[in-house]
Parts: structure tokens; C-alpha cells; sequence
């Protein structure tokens, strides 16, 4: 158990202590920036997945039915 106390303390110490955080504005224009970007890859992998739905709905009609 004291091995658990110990990494738990040296844990909390290396991030107060060597860890660079970001400032303030920084962290804020990176989470818009990842927010933007993840609004982009979720639509163009609705897109992607519009298109392929349309395609295997085109095959079934025509080829199947």
C-alpha cells in the first residue's frame, strides 16, 4: 500500500513541478481548434458514410429487388 501513497505523491509532485501547463488563452484556442476539427472530420465522415448508404441502397434496389 505504501508503494501505491509513494507513485501517487511523486505523481502529483512531477506534474506541479516539471510539467509546462499552457496558458490561459492557450488552452483556450487549442480547445477551439480541436473542437473545430472534430466538427470537420464528423461531418466528412457523415458524408462519407450519406454516400456509402445511398451506393448499397442504388445496388439492392437494382440488383436484388
Amino acid at each position: 500500500m505504501a508503494g501505491i501513497v509513494n507513485y501517487i505523491k511523486e505523481s502529483f509532485g512531477e506534474l506541479k513541478n516539471n510539467v509546462t501547463w499552457p496558458t490561459w488563452a492557450e488552452a483556450q484556442s487549442l480547445t477551439v481548434l480541436v473542437a473545430v476539427f472534430s466538427i470537420i472530420f464528423s461531418l466528412a465522415i457523415w458524408g462519407v458514410d450519406t454516400v456509402f448508404s445511398k451506393v448499397i441502397a442504388f445496388y439492392f434496389e437494382k440488383v436484388i429487388g
